[in-house]
């Protein structure tokens, strides 16, 4: 198992290579500490699990608190870790560029920079913004993060703004920008993830896997999508217990309960971990 940040950064790296694998999203050191158990070879931050963790909604967490979590999640096991880094934290290139330095020095393995603006009545950044912003972060981690992994997503499809052969654009542009991996989450269908694949070939795609789908890992992986993500969806899995529990015992019953995992079985895990 990969132990300093180089290692880990490098073996990253070579899980794109080839093959399709499974990047799971833990929102805390717990979840991270499980996920590593069950033989994952790498895992991923989730901006929003992390945000419902601490009473804040997704996109609401400031800059120095995404830093501490990504310091922590780092440190929480010896596997390479992905950062949601959200749009990169700045209002200019310049910014960004000094937010992905700090994003590096923690120790991560690679980050996604969004194209979102978190503005309902305009969504998206122009391309040309968006490009701007993935070239900064390129050069942040040329100058100041070796061999990290730098993502570039295409927000469309989750922002409302469905158009494929927008979301094909950017994805080239932010690859011809330097992005080494490509990412459009909210698309679905075979055709849509075989476009994505096709538009920005011989670059890995990630693809958001964040409910049941009627895909298989293996499908997937014929489809040429290299990584699969899940984002928040563990984060809600474990939020839609919580909230049953709490709201049955509310109602003064007890029986939300029934899918508890036991104490013991917990303290057994963690112990293992000391």
């Amino acid at each position: 198992m990969p132990s300093t940040i180089a290692e880990r950064r490098a073996a990253f790296r070579a899980l794109h290579a080839s093959g399709c694998f499974i990047l799971p999203n833990p929102w805390d050191t717990g979840s991270a500490h499980y996920l590593a158990s069950l033989g994952f070879k790498a895992l991923a931050t989730t901006s929003s699990g992390f945000a419902w963790s601490t009473g804040r909604a997704d996109n609401h967490v400031v800059r120095d608190d995404i830093l501490a979590h990504l310091a922590q999640m780092v440190a929480a096991t010896d596997l390479p870790v992905n950062a949601d880094f959200e749009n990169g934290f700045g209002s200019t290139p310049d910014e960004v560029a000094h937010s992905v330095a700090l994003a590096i020095a923690t120790g991560v393995a690679g980050l996604s920079i969004e194209d979102s603006t978190g503005d309902p009545a305009t969504p998206l950044m122009s391309i040309d913004v968006a490009v701007s912003r993935i070239a900064a972060a390129r050069r942040a981690i040329d100058e100041h993060g070796g061999d990290t992994l730098l993502v570039g997503r295409a927000e469309n499809f989750i922002v409302g703004v469905p158009d494929l052969d927008d979301t094909l654009a950017r994805l080239k542009a932010y690859a011809d920008a330097g992005a080494d991996c490509l990412y459009a989450p909210g698309i679905q269908t075979r055709e849509q993830i075989k476009a994505v694949v096709a538009a920005v070939s011989p670059k890995p795609v990630n693809v958001l896997i964040g409910s049941v789908s009627p895909f298989t890992l293996q499908e997937l992986a014929n489809m040429g999508v290299r990584r699969v993500s899940v984002g928040g969806a563990l984060a809600r899995s474990a939020w839609g217990g919580f909230m049953l529990a709490a709201q049955t015992l509310a109602e003064g019953r007890f029986d939300g309960f029934a899918g508890a995992v036991s104490g013991a079985r917990l303290d057994a895990h963690f112990l293992g971990k000391q």
